[in-house]
């Protein structure tokens, strides 16, 4: 979630107000994409490059030799090997593939802890992500009386409290670094869906009657100018509305079905390339990897170039 957008306004009004309500944002929510170039021989590794490592991380790899490139790629075994039995799982590596996609999420979060993390604890509680986010609100309400913020403010505060609430397994109304990236993220979290769904539900089910039909699903993307006519791609998702987002065919989408829609189940990426690394990878044909293994087969996951992970290695990241 994007908790920067408020910040011109925000700032205007104090310098104890670092982020905004969470807002809602684009719909439909995939995984961040691999890359799309297909495995066209077995010489050709630029995709297995760009999911091990992630793309941006890829593109750095030249500045290393094979030595140096397999040398930090041993790190990155070890870290990869989350229980140090010495052998890499698929699960494992489908693990490690799926948090170096979403490694943006983990950054995300590391950018803004500070502003929340008020005391400095290395948790922020839901009063601390209050105070942070409306306190010069909650203490000058009379300033908002005129301003249509007032309503954001207002509508987004308990939405905010149940979405911290929902991200707080333990209950103790603390998030830690987990919590809160869930808090922030929840599309990538399964217990956060229907926290997804919800929101996105309240903010497109205008006459609040726990659906959204036709017409509120066409609003929410296009705002219509009365007499104007509908684009093409309008009247394409006018159909997409009752071909495949509509599935029981009542008219309207209930959660069920707008949950297919914004959360599909895609293809998943990760796990056909941990597959295939494996497959390609795996000498004794164990379904298991060594480091011994990934390391004669290092041009497939590093080639000859360097990876930014040298850096992390000395770094302090717990994500990866």
């Amino acid at each position: 979630m994007n908790v920067c957008s408020y910040a011109s306004f925000l700032l205007l009004c104090t310098c104890f107000v670092h982020g905004k309500p969470t807002l809602r944002k684009e719909r439909v929510h995939h995984d961040p994409e691999l890359s799309r170039q297909p495995h066209e021989d077995n010489h050709s590794y630029q995709y297995d490059h760009e999911a091990f490592l992630g793309k941006e991380e890829a593109t750095t790899f030249d500045q290393l030799t094979p030595e140096e490139s397999k040398d930090r790629l041993g790190k990155i075994v070890e870290r990869i090997d989350s229980d140090g039995n010495g052998y890499i799982t698929m699960e494992e590596l489908k693990a490690w593939i799926k948090r170096v996609q979403k490694r943006y999420v983990y950054e995300n979060v590391a950018k803004v802890w500070a502003d929340y993390d008020l005391n400095k604890d290395n948790k922020i509680s839901w009063e601390e992500y209050k105070q942070a986010t409306y306190g010069y609100y909650l203490a000058n309400p009379e300033e908002f009386e005129d301003d249509k913020d007032q309503f954001s403010f207002k509508k987004m505060l308990p939405r905010d409290e149940r979405r911290f609430k929902a991200a707080d397994l333990d209950g103790d109304l603390v998030a830690g670094r987990d919590e809160f990236t869930s808090f922030l993220h929840p599309e990538e979290f399964e217990h956060m869906k229907e926290i997804v769904v919800l929101e996105t539900l309240e903010d497109i089910d205008k006459n609040g009657d726990g659906y959204v039909d036709e017409d509120e699903y066409i609003a929410d993307m296009f705002a219509h100018e009365e007499g104007g006519p509908e684009p093409d791609w309008v009247r394409t998702e006018r159909d997409q509305f009752s071909d495949f987002r509509d599935l029981n065919k009542d008219g309207k989408m209930d959660m069920e079905e707008i949950q297919h829609w914004i959360l599909p189940k895609d293809y998943d990426h990760a796990q056909a390339e941990a597959r295939h690394l494996v497959y390609e990878s795996d000498a004794d044909k164990d379904q298991m990897l060594t480091k011994q293994e990934i390391l004669e087969n290092w041009n497939m996951f590093v080639g000859s170039q360097a990876t930014n992970y040298g850096e992390d290695l000395t770094r302090d990241h717990d994500e990866l």
